[in-house]
């Protein structure tokens, strides 16, 4: 039973990291994310990921 659940973390953290890492690159189609700088868009990045 432990493998399985290692198994369906691994699966689950892959598919949050996945949608996370995809979902900031559309966030250049957003109005307000145009006028945000490098850092920003890092610490966006880095929010979306905090949680995996």
């Amino acid at each position: 039973m432990k493998a399985f659940y290692t198994i369906l973390l691994l699966v689950l953290s892959n598919t949050f990291m996945t949608l996370a890492w995809y979902g900031h690159l559309k966030f250049k189609d957003l109005k307000w994310f145009e006028n945000l700088g490098l850092v920003a868009i890092v610490m966006i990045s880095w929010g979306i990921a905090l949680f995996e």
